[in-house]
C-alpha cells in the first residue's frame, strides 16, 4: 500500500521530475504522463538514449546528463525520478539515483524491485513502487493549474 503522506510530500516537493522510459509514441503511458506533469507545473526531463526530444522537451540519454542539464539551466538538480522501465532496469536506475542524490524514485506499476528499493531507502531516497504518478496527482485536485 502506498503511503499517502509520503504521496503527498512527493507531488508537492518535487518540481523537476526525470521521466525515464519516455517514449514519443503518444499512445504510451510513458508519454501522456510526462505530458501532463509538464503541463501541471513540473519541469519534466525526458530520458531516453533513442531520442533527441519528446513532446518539444530536449531528451536526454542518461539520469547523468539529464542532472547535468538540470543544475545548469535551473542551477538544482532533478528532484524525483518517474521510471516506465521493466523491472529488471531498476537496480541500475537506483545506482544512478543515489550517486546523483536525487531525493525521490517513483516506480510506476507494475515496476516493482524489493532490493534495490530497499537500497536506495538506506541510502535516503524516498520511494514508491508500483504506483502511478498520474493516477495519484489527478485524485489531489488541490495540486492542478
Amino acid at each position: 500500500m502506498t503511503d499517502p503522506h509520503l504521496v503527498d510530500e512527493m507531488l508537492r516537493n518535487a518540481k523537476t521530475i526525470a521521466v525515464v522510459g519516455m517514449s514519443d509514441k503518444t499512445w504510451r503511458a510513458s508519454n501522456r504522463i510526462g505530458h501532463y506533469l509538464a503541463e501541471n507545473g513540473y519541469r519534466v526531463l525526458p530520458v531516453n538514449p533513442m531520442l533527441q526530444t519528446v513532446n518539444g522537451m530536449a531528451c536526454y540519454a542518461d539520469l547523468e546528463a539529464a542532472q547535468a542539464a538540470a543544475r545548469e539551466q535551473a542551477g538544482k538538480g532533478i528532484d524525483l525520478v518517474d521510471v516506465f522501465r521493466a523491472s529488471e532496469h531498476v537496480p541500475a536506475i537506483v545506482d544512478d539515483v543515489i550517486r546523483l542524490r536525487i531525493p525521490y524514485l517513483w516506480l510506476q506499476d507494475g515496476v516493482m524491485h524489493d532490493e534495490a528499493v530497499a537500497r536506495a531507502q538506506e541510502a535516503g531516497v524516498k520511494c514508491i513502487q508500483n504506483d502511478c504518478i498520474f493516477r495519484e496527482h489527478a485524485a489531489r485536485p488541490e495540486l492542478h493549474q
